[in-house]
């Protein structure tokens, strides 16, 4: 059995650190999708109360009453920050995927080409 030309190698320690980022960023994709939902949710609840009613927000371990306004303001500009860290992580992982795929085509065809001769 032939050893793998160190080009092949090369190419599989790329593929297992795209894997790795490809990992990395769907995990923060995840997180940053839930927190987009959870603030989501929140805006929701803030829409149905009444213009008089008392909102505390969590600031590390206090809780402080604000301004019903401003948690909404506040509320609106943290989903689209949200939104948009999740369209760039989204690009991430279109890019390394092709890269992953690219990768891997190669290295099967360097792996079929240097192999033994197929049998029929």
């Amino acid at each position: 059995m032939n050893a793998v030309p160190p080009k092949v190698q090369n190419q599989i320690a790329m593929i297992q650190q795209v894997q790795q980022q490809l990992g990395t960023i769907v995990q923060q994709k995840a997180q940053f999708e839930m927190m987009a939902k959870e603030a989501r949710k929140a805006e929701t609840e803030l829409e149905g109360l009444s213009d008089d009613s008392d909102v505390y927000v969590t600031i590390g371990s206090v809780m402080m009453k604000q301004d019903r306004e401003k948690v909404t303001t506040d509320l609106a500009e943290k989903i689209e920050t949200f939104e948009l860290r999740i369209k760039s992580l989204e690009r991430q992982e279109k890019a390394l995927t092709t890269k992953f795929e690219q990768l891997q085509s190669q290295i099967k065809g360097a792996l079929e080409g240097a192999g033994a001769p197929s049998v029929n």
